[in-house]
């Protein structure tokens, strides 16, 4: 009869071990699966991560940083000297730049390298190295709607100076650089 009782006692003990086990695991897969679909929306609606490959926008950004940025939503957001990323149709690809001219801007870029925005120079102190290595003034009429962008490091730029279309719908405009998180001597909001 103990033996029976001993058997039982014991059968019951594996029974809610297996039960505590079982129990653990679906807290932890709830968990998990929780933390994948709250970083899938953050990703899609709130913020993502890009990596920077080129040097056209030394010395705010270098080769290889990585940043923070935030979606776009609204146009009224956006203000001359925001650094934004953007769908390049042209190059079938996300481009990061400095907006320089909004909707209706009149932007001349001097041969001296110098930028003027409806007929007055823009103050750049983020730009080093100038591009003076064109012959002539380049104008541009901003149209509705879409946007001029110039790289900060302008002798090393592919930007709407030379692109085929030189302006970039809001559409296309997926968001702007916060700050930078990597590498970890970087670390900085960016401005």
């Amino acid at each position: 009869m103990d033996e029976d009782n001993e058997g039982k006692k014991r059968r019951r003990s594996d029974s809610k071990k297996k039960g505590s086990f079982i129990s653990t695991i679906l807290e932890w897969l709830i968990t998990i699966v929780a933390a994948l679909i709250i970083s899938f929306l953050i990703n899609k609606f709130l913020i993502f991560k890009v990596y920077i490959p080129s040097e056209s926008m030394y010395p705010t950004l270098k080769v290889k940083d990585q940043l923070f940025v935030t979606k776009m939503y609204g146009r009224d957001s956006i203000q001359r000297g925001d650094i934004l990323v953007f769908f390049s149709d042209e190059f079938n690809e996300l481009l990061i730049k400095r907006v320089i001219g909004l909707p209706g801007d009149d932007i001349v870029v001097k041969a001296s390298g110098e930028v003027l925005v409806n007929g007055e120079v823009l103050e750049e102190t983020y730009v080093v190295q100038k591009d003076e290595t064109a012959i002539f003034d380049l104008e541009f009429k901003v149209p509705e709607d879409k946007y001029f962008f110039l790289g900060d490091n302008r002798a090393n730029s592919l930007d709407s100076r030379y692109w085929s279309e030189p302006y970039i719908d809001f559409e296309d405009i997926r968001g702007e650089a916060r700050i930078i998180i990597y590498p970890f001597n970087r670390i900085r909001i960016l401005k």
